[in-house]
């Protein structure tokens, strides 16, 4: 991890110290908006509920904005930006995991941890079952490695995957967003009816 605040303003041994706090913050922040409450994360997949949904497009929209408007100002260089690198298949696969433990369990990773900190016992549960798979899959490796490693694509992204300019993919992503906002509440609104 590079330093949270560059040109040795603050020393490097404060970034642990920092990250903590953001962590905490943005503990209070998940806590204060409902998202450490299964029925509230699983609304989204009953469709009741798209606070998840619109809490997610409007980070990263707002975030993918800022990027690329703090490079075009030079303040950034979107070309030193770290990019995960892609294994399809482990993606894939974890994706599909990860969206049934969701569905089943009503928190992701993040959410859950939060709502641990309150006490929450289903919670408590979900992590113990996270904790399980990582002792599994951890212990199984030589298993899973051909398959969480196959298929290496390297550091992509969809700009360099198809040859896009990225402000047109912002700007269709944007575009998207809105939609998915206004198609989201109007399912609400349905089955809202239908349920009250």
């Amino acid at each position: 991890m590079g330093p949270l605040i560059p040109n040795g303003i603050i020393s490097m041994e404060w970034d642990s110290i920092i990250a903590i706090f953001i962590g905490i913050c943005f503990g209070f922040v998940l806590e204060s908006s409902g998202f450490s409450s299964s029925r509230k994360l699983a609304g989204v997949f009953y469709g009741y509920d798209f606070a998840v949904l619109r809490v997610f497009f409007t980070a990263a929209a707002v975030s993918v904005i800022g990027i690329y408007y703090l490079d075009y100002l030079g303040y950034l260089d979107v070309s030193q930006l770290y990019v995960h690198p892609t294994y399809l298949w482990g993606a894939i696969i974890g994706g599909v995991i990860m969206g049934v433990g969701f569905v089943a369990g009503g928190f992701c990773p993040g959410t859950s941890l939060c709502a641990v900190a309150i006490g929450k016992l289903d919670a408590w549960v979900y992590v113990l079952g996270i904790m399980i798979g990582v002792f599994l899959f951890s212990e199984l490796y030589t298993f899973f490695e051909p398959i969480y490693t196959g298929y290496f694509m390297g550091n992509i992204t969809l700009m360099d995957s198809f040859g896009w300019n990225p402000y047109w993919i912002i700007f269709v992503f944007s575009i998207i967003a809105v939609v998915a906002f206004a198609v989201s509440d109007m399912v609400r609104k349905r089955v809202k009816k239908v349920f009250y």
